[in-house]
């Protein structure tokens, strides 16, 4: 399970970068969900987003989930590449798979990497 120290975590599995503000699924989410065939980003660029309220829709070959939005905040970009190229949030679920940047983000109610870990580990017993 890839878990990058630099990041922080939600508990609903999604990932946020505090030094360039993008937002994407977890390596664990994304290894829990299998092969993602789809992926409809919900919210556009200037949106107002507020933390734990979809982000996106994610489809697999054996589930459906959302995205959640890490922290309360404004949309500032979104990665218009995962509508063609889902498959990028199995591959590389922390690079090109980013989901959304935000801007303006308190990060003080998100996990660290360790933290998260300890959570992941907790739910595979």
């Amino acid at each position: 399970m890839n878990i990058p120290a630099n990041l922080k975590y939600t508990k609903t599995d999604e990932w946020f970068d505090p030094s360039t503000g993008k937002a994407g699924l977890t390596d664990y989410a994304q290894s829990q969900l299998s092969d993602i065939v789809f992926v409809e980003i919900v919210v556009a660029v200037g949106d107002a987003v507020k933390s734990g309220k979809p982000i996106a829709s994610v489809e697999s070959v054996k589930a459906a989930a959302e995205s959640y939005a890490p922290v309360t905040a404004k949309v500032a970009a979104i990665n218009e590449g995962l509508a063609d190229n889902p498959e990028i949030l199995n591959s590389d679920p922390y690079g090109k798979g980013w989901m959304i940047e935000i801007e303006g983000a308190d990060v003080s109610g998100l996990m660290d990497a360790g933290a998260y870990t300890k959570y992941c580990e907790e739910r595979s017993h």
